[in-house]
């Protein structure tokens, strides 16, 4: 296939080339330069009246261009507001538990339970000692700073 494939594109290829050549030789003729100053002139009015010509067409048809652009931006603009106008019925509320839901979607051959907290696992909470001595400390600190003393205390290690 790969063979066929770059037969089929170095033929194309070739087509292209011929293609082009034929195109020159139609629109641009060999050029002949005069040896006269009066024959120059004649060929330089003529290049440019061309020059002119193809730009006309040139505009015309970037003038079509976008005219098909700006009809292909409407035409979606209208194909959008269209799609927009349709209304979504309002939805009714249904009372069913979690697993008639899935029983309904998935059918009566899969059996799907929703017991979530069946699945886990039981993890018993230590309490550490260290937590406790640190708020006894605390408390102690808060006792001994109490009061009048307290204050004194507050100044005298900052100090």
């Amino acid at each position: 296939m790969l063979s066929i494939a770059a037969s089929m594109l170095e033929a194309e290829a070739a087509e292209t080339e011929v293609e082009k050549i034929k195109y020159m030789e139609e629109n641009c003729p060999s050029l002949s330069l005069p040896a006269s100053m009066q024959e120059l002139q004649d060929l330089c009015k003529k290049l440019h009246q061309k020059i002119d010509s193809v730009d006309e067409e040139r505009y015309d048809v970037q003038a079509k261009v976008t005219k098909c652009d700006k009809e292909i931006d409407e035409l979606k603009i209208k194909v959008i507001d269209l799609k927009g106008k349709f209304k979504k019925p309002a939805l009714k509320k249904v009372r069913m538990s979690a697993d008639a839901m899935l029983q309904a979607l998935l059918g009566s051959k899969h059996k799907v339970n929703m017991d979530l907290r069946a699945n886990l696992k039981q993890v018993k909470k230590e309490v550490k000692d260290e937590e406790k001595e640190a708020v006894g400390d605390w408390r102690k600190n808060i006792e001994d700073k109490a009061g009048m003393g307290g204050r004194k205390k507050i100044f005298e290690t900052e100090a």
